[in-house]
């Protein structure tokens, strides 16, 4: 059973996300609907929820601010807010959760079902890098990736290459690590969509153009990188990487 608890100032939202909750969620046990951050402060110390549901934008004190009163986070985190097209790319890139009002049934139960899959509570620093990206638009510099001991927040331009790993993802640095992350290759792609230097060269392979030092030609050829290593490509994707040459 999995305790939590939901933080809105509007009374129309918590009941109606109590009434999802209770219909579709039979796992999730609510504990709690507060409607300001100061009563759900209050709430986490004497009910000790392992999940919130936090609405960003509230009077006096909003969802961030609430979070930076913690020195590190001991429950998950689903926001739930009306924020904008551009703001949903800033929870990509910090791997947080959200959930866009009005709140879809289907979409709350993926959440809730995604968070019982994960192992590591989030950081603190996953929450100021959302918030910095929130507040500077266009500023994408960071990304937070998912590996098996927890979070890695790292520099995009960093990342010379990723592989595909069964539902895992092989990603390649300059400093010459390597990090494996918990996420498909596919969800990679998706998360770097918007840097058109990050392209899918080979159903494997997704490369930082930027990192390329060689094409050699061959019936898809391959990409020789900065690092030294090669990538092949795979010959629906030879035309689309030449064009970007």
């Amino acid at each position: 059973m999995i305790k939590a608890i939901l933080v809105d100032d509007e009374e129309h939202c918590r009941e109606s996300l109590s009434i999802l909750l209770e219909e579709y969620c039979p796992q999730v046990q609510l504990l709690a609907a507060c409607s300001s951050a100061k009563e759900a402060l209050q709430a986490i110390e004497t009910l000790k929820p392992s999940l919130v549901f936090l609405d960003i934008e509230m009077p006096e004190m909003n969802g961030f601010e609430m979070l930076q009163q913690f020195k590190q986070l001991p429950f998950f985190v689903i926001f739930t807010t009306g924020y904008d097209q551009y703001a949903v790319k800033a929870f990509h890139f910090s791997a947080l959760d959200y959930l866009m009002k009005p709140i879809d049934r289907h979409e709350l139960i993926a959440a809730v079902n995604k968070l019982q899959q994960q192992q590591h509570h989030p950081l603190l620093e996953q929450f100021q890098l959302l918030l910095s990206q929130v507040q500077h638009k266009g500023d994408f510099k960071k990304i937070a990736l998912p590996t098996i001991e927890g979070f890695e927040l790292i520099n995009i331009e960093e990342i010379i290459r990723l592989e595909a790993d069964s539902n895992y993802t092989q990603i390649f640095l300059k400093n010459k690590s390597r990090l494996t992350v918990c996420r498909a290759l596919k969800d990679m792609e998706e998360q770097l969509q918007d840097f058109p230097h990050f392209m899918r060269v080979h159903h494997s392979y997704v490369v930082n153009l930027n990192e390329a030092k060689k094409y050699v030609r061959g019936e898809g050829g391959y990409l020789i990188m900065n690092d030294g290593s090669t990538v092949n490509v795979s010959r629906s994707r030879k035309d689309a990487l030449i064009k970007w040459f």
